[in-house]
């Protein structure tokens, strides 16, 4: 069995951990997610994890409704440390040796970022969860983990979602929506696919890193990633 990618970078939104739930963290996700992530790195995979905080709260709704911008995006990134210590949680359960990393420091939970430590945390095996975004206010999860993928260097940054790619029109709206099997970076920029934000796929087509969309439901598909075999849309030059 042929690993294409040995180290990935695996950003989860928020979203996913609320599974058919309206709001927090469903321990029955979390366990599915562990375990897709105890398969890969069973394979031999080093993975890096981001988490999102839309099923705790979400900085730029907190602004838009009022609230001082740098201090809701705070807000959120507090709530990516609540997920990433959650996810912890599942995949030492299932048997995964795993650290969380805060770009915010606080010791009594996590350890602070520190771009080697994380790599040589990989190298040994373990899988490492990057939380609390960049640090700074104005930036999201989403570039945040391009940025960590870039830092750790990544062979492939997963953006798990819940539909199986990217499309030319929202497909649950639109029957008739197109799926791209692959998409350039100006493409997806041109075009405005919103498969994340353009910050994101600038920093990523600047580095030429790969990012593949996939559907993160299904059981089976990261370890299809990570052979190369096709799923998902790929992103790449």
């Amino acid at each position: 069995m042929q690993l294409k990618y040995h180290r990935i970078l695996l950003k989860l939104s928020g979203e996913a951990l609320m599974g058919e739930d309206s709001y927090g963290i469903n321990t029955g996700v979390l366990d599915f997610v562990a375990s897709e992530i105890k398969e890969i790195v069973g394979l031999g995979v080093q993975t890096g994890i981001v988490i999102g905080a839309g099923n705790i709260f979400r900085g730029v709704a907190g602004a838009s409704k009022g609230m001082d911008r740098a201090t809701a995006d705070y807000m959120g990134m507090l709530a990516t440390v609540m997920n990433s210590l959650a996810m912890q949680d599942a995949l030492e359960r299932a048997g995964v040796d795993t650290r969380v990393q805060s770009a915010i420091p606080m010791q009594s939970v996590c350890e602070p970022y520190i771009r080697r430590r994380a790599t040589r945390h990989l190298e040994k095996g373990r899988t490492v969860i990057l939380a609390a975004g960049t640090g700074n206010p104005y930036f999201t999860t989403d570039s945040a983990a391009v940025l960590r993928a870039l830092e750790i260097d990544a062979d492939l940054i997963i953006k798990a979602t819940k539909v199986d790619g990217v499309y030319d029109k929202d497909p649950i709206k639109f029957p008739d929506a197109v799926k791209f099997d692959q998409l350039s970076y100006d493409q997806v920029l041109k075009q405005d696919l919103r498969v994340m934000d353009a910050a994101g796929i600038a920093l990523a087509k600047e580095d030429g890193k790969p990012i593949l969309v996939m559907n993160m439901t299904v059981p089976g598909n990261v370890r299809k990633a990570v052979l190369g075999e096709k799923v998902g849309t790929l992103i790449s030059t």
